[in-house]
């Protein structure tokens, strides 16, 4: 192994929790799981083939978290009972016994969800039309439906299930720390947007109030889950629906969100950009990355976003990271890790792995 690429391979704690390198698979939905929300032998083959070919760390897809309004997609996974929990038992196995770290990611789609068998209806911070439209590839089709303002007494109900459906992956799957989903226009990303958010209650108006379902969430399973449990958090700028969105207040923004976090006690922030080391807003400034690292300094930061470039990754751990999370790569090269210590060739991203639908193919458990 050259020099270039040992900084990839050295071990990290989280939370006391031994890491055993840099490497981390990025959370990609993939709607394969059953239409009642149970994961299936194809998920659990699919996962740990990442494991198994060096990654350090896999990240899931976005799981749905309540019985309400949580589900984003025809056959997402959930975590909302017992049943969905113990579906989930072989897949975090078969990940952790590989020596990975497994991460299950909670996920509230709101405004943007594209099916729920829960509901016909969606709610979001303000009934706001959605920008864009559905994606086809998770069986999407035309605009998204105009949301209900969502009200406090289904805030709390979504921040309890959240905390709710956390305890059951740790308790229940036996997953090793949980991520919650607060990036790419998904609920609590919602609340932080500011077209998006147009109240005026305590949870609209200024990037502190914006910020706080992310917060009051954050609080509320690190409270289910107790102290010595990592969790982190995913933040964005850009979204699934609106591509080039910034913050409007640029770096005082990311002080806001990136320092409540860290007053939270957030033990990981997972930074995920178009090309993660690029400048967060003016030209020639810091990555959002950096300023994540600048604002929590005591929490492991996850940098995602075309990191599948082996010099760009080194650079960006050099840069503030602690931890490469990539996805497209991942797909290309379930065995990256294994690649990158036996010198190896990497074999290119192919589209059609996500076409016409993104569901996990029998071609890629072949690979």
């Amino acid at each position: 192994m050259d020099i270039d690429t040992e900084a990839l391979f050295a071990p990290i704690t989280i939370n006391g929790h031994a890491v055993k390198n840099r490497l981390s698979v990025a959370p990609m939905t993939r709607i394969s799981a059953t239409e009642d929300g149970r994961a299936t032998e194809t998920m659990s083959h699919y996962y740990e083939r990442f494991a198994r070919g060096g990654f350090g760390t896999v990240i899931t897809e976005g799981i749905y978290t309540d019985q309400a309004f949580s589900q984003g997609y025809v056959q997402q996974p959930g975590m909302t009972d017992e049943v969905q929990a113990n579906a989930w038992k072989p897949v975090v196995k078969n990940i952790k016994s590989h020596g990975a770290f497994a991460i299950a990611q909670m996920m509230h789609a709101g405004a943007i969800s594209q099916a729920n068998r829960f509901r016909d209806t969606t709610v979001g911070p303000s009934s706001v039309q959605p920008k864009g439209e559905q994606m086809t590839f998770y069986h999407g089709n035309g605009g998204y439906a105009l949301p209900a303002a969502i009200t406090d007494e289904q805030i709390a109900d979504a921040i309890a299930a959240m905390a709710a459906s956390a305890a059951r992956a740790i308790e229940v799957a036996g997953f090793d720390a949980i991520e919650i989903h607060g990036a790419n226009s998904y609920l609590l990303d919602q609340f932080l947007t500011d077209y998006t958010n147009t109240r005026a209650d305590r949870w609209g108006g200024v990037t502190e109030n914006r910020v706080r379902l992310i917060l009051e969430t954050f609080k509320a399973v690190r409270g289910k889950l107790g102290a010595k449990t990592p969790v982190g958090v995913r933040i964005s700028q850009g979204k699934v629906n609106d591509y080039h969105h910034k913050w409007a207040d640029a770096e005082r923004d990311a002080e806001i969100i990136f320092g409540g976090l860290a007053d939270a006690g957030a033990d990981f922030i997972h930074v995920t950009e178009f090309e993660a080391w690029k400048p967060a807003f003016a030209s020639g400034g810091p990555s959002l990355m950096n300023l994540a690292r600048r604002y929590a300094p005591k929490a492991v930061i996850l940098a995602n976003g075309s990191l599948h470039n082996v010099e760009q990754a080194v650079a960006v751990l050099n840069d503030g990271a602690d931890i490469i999370a990539i996805a497209r790569g991942a797909l290309a090269n379930p065995d990256l890790p294994k690649r990158l210590l036996d010198r190896g060739a990497l074999n290119d991203f192919d589209p059609t792995i996500l076409g016409p639908i993104a569901n996990i193919k029998e071609s890629e458990l072949a690979m």
